[in-house]
């Protein structure tokens, strides 16, 4: 993975292979910002700035020789957008750079980084940016991650400073982590293989995993897991995350959903809505590297990660439309889609979260369609308890991911309304789908401050890369998550 490192040189006698330098978009012709370059060279830029488009507008990224007045014989150009970027701006930038200048050995950041602050949002962004998924094939040399990012800064030599590397670092890893689990191809993640993956990925930490089968799961009464797992051929499982730490005097439950494939069930879905369904884990993959970070990063909050893991199939042993299953705790829910099935996993998930008593708990799940009419596929949404809601929106803020708040419309509990069961898993009337389902597993929490994150647009970028964000999984819901725990 590339490293980042500090330096306190002077960006002109920096000695790597690209210098990039952040630009924004001024009244009157592009900007250069950050740690001053030579006076002959920011003549040039501002001379060819036009020949080369340099604008200054986000996610710009455009190159030109140096011809030996610095150090780097490559310049960089990144575009910032606004004069006065605040730190999302550049870790975006610093971010596209990455991303679009592969195949080099190092990368300088001659980028505004004067505080802590923005020193680890920039680092961030760049190993953001810095990522390729190689399961099945490796890439190109030309294509190929920068090794080493240099970042320029007046703190170099700074604790804070060097602390905000060694989280984004942190982070990084994290939503990379992610990202590769989105991108594997569902024949080589499913359920049992995924509680793999959480076992090895928390060996040699002090986080605990505790991992229960099909069996212990119909044993449990975890009816919707089993229900929709009956489908398919590799049964579901219920994959516990903890890290305890003993100073802890919070604790906080993470629920995610973790549908390794979704066929739609026998309400299936057209062939062309499947293609991207390999991404239906996304809030469980976030889940599991958000405790591994929280531990990681030595988080003075006991955290328990809750990981729903099923593969929604089409079957003659598959669940039905009309059928009726009891939800762990009791609840029972009358199936009338068996493409609803997220909202099935979570709420067995929930309740047994709720069982342990945590201060509060939050779910995240590529839950409904409605969340990308309503949002987009930037947006993820959150509802549910008002503060709760509330500090998960300053989180995503603090973070720099894009999250909406949504209201939970009492009168749309009726909508769920069974002649046999408890509720039903979907209302006759399609309309606020995204808000139904969070009604619908408000069933399931009781009076414990909750919250429920959709990021069924956001979790998997089916456009062309931006920023630090890639094509494919995008590791969406962790920095989030850990900005809420360190708050």
């Amino acid at each position: 993975m590339t490293t980042v490192t500090l330096a306190a040189t002077e960006p002109a006698r920096l000695a790597v292979d690209v210098l990039a330098v952040a630009v924004a978009a001024g009244p009157s012709g592009p900007v250069l910002l950050g740690p001053a370059l030579p006076e002959d060279l920011r003549a040039r830029v501002a001379a060819q700035a036009r020949a080369l488009g340099i604008t200054g507008e986000v996610d710009e990224v455009r190159r030109m020789t140096t011809d030996g007045e610095v150090a780097a014989p490559v310049l960089a150009l990144v575009g910032v957008g606004d004069p006065s970027p605040d730190p999302e701006a550049l870790r975006r930038a610093s971010g596209a750079v990455t991303r679009e200048v592969t195949g080099v050995g190092s990368i300088g950041l001659a980028f505004p980084a004067d505080d802590a602050a923005l020193v680890g949002a920039v680092a961030e962004g760049a190993l953001l940016g810095a990522y390729a998924f190689t399961r099945y094939r490796e890439p190109r040399p030309a294509a190929r991650p920068v090794d080493r990012v240099e970042l320029v800064t007046p703190l170099a030599k700074e604790k804070p400073a060097r602390q905000a590397i060694e989280r984004a670092d942190v982070v990084a890893k994290a939503v990379h982590a992610v990202r590769d689990l989105v991108n594997t191809a569902p024949a080589d993640l499913f359920p049992a293989a995924f509680a793999d993956h959480a076992r090895a990925a928390a060996k040699g930490t002090k986080v605990k995993v505790t991992v229960l089968d099909e069996k212990a799961l119909a044993a449990g009464g975890y009816g919707g897991l089993v229900a929709v797992g009956m489908g398919s051929a590799r049964p579901p499982r219920l994959v516990k995350v903890v890290h305890a730490p003993a100073r802890a005097k919070r604790s906080v439950a993470l629920v995610g959903k973790g549908i390794t494939f979704d066929s739609g069930g026998l309400s299936i879905k057209p062939a062309k809505a499947m293609e991207t369904m390999k991404s239906d884990m996304a809030g469980a993959a976030a889940v599991l590297h958000t405790v591994l970070a929280a531990a990681a990063l030595d988080l003075p909050v006991a955290v328990t990660g809750w990981l729903c893991l099923a593969e929604n199939m089409p079957s003659g042993s598959a669940q039905r439309p009309s059928d009726v299953i009891t939800q762990r705790g009791g609840t029972t829910v009358e199936v009338l889609n068996t493409d609803a099935e997220g909202r099935l996993v979570l709420a067995d998930g929930l309740v047994a979260a709720i069982e342990e008593g945590p201060d509060l708990v939050v779910d995240i799940a590529t839950l409904t369609g409605a969340q990308i009419v309503a949002l987009g596929t930037r947006v993820s949404a959150v509802m549910g308890t008002e503060h709760v809601r509330d500090q998960l929106v300053s989180a995503a803020a603090t973070s720099g991911e894009l999250v909406w708040p949504m209201p939970l419309p009492g009168e749309l509990r009726a909508g769920l309304k069974s002649s046999v069961a408890d509720i039903a898993n979907v209302a006759s009337d399609r309309s606020g789908g995204m808000l139904t389902a969070g009604v619908f597993l408000r069933e399931f929490v009781g009076e414990t401050p909750w919250a429920h994150i959709d990021i069924a647009g956001p979790s998997f970028n089916e456009g062309k890369p931006w920023g630090y964000t890639p094509a494919g999984g995008t590791g969406v819901g962790v920095r989030t998550l850990l900005a809420l725990l360190e708050g």
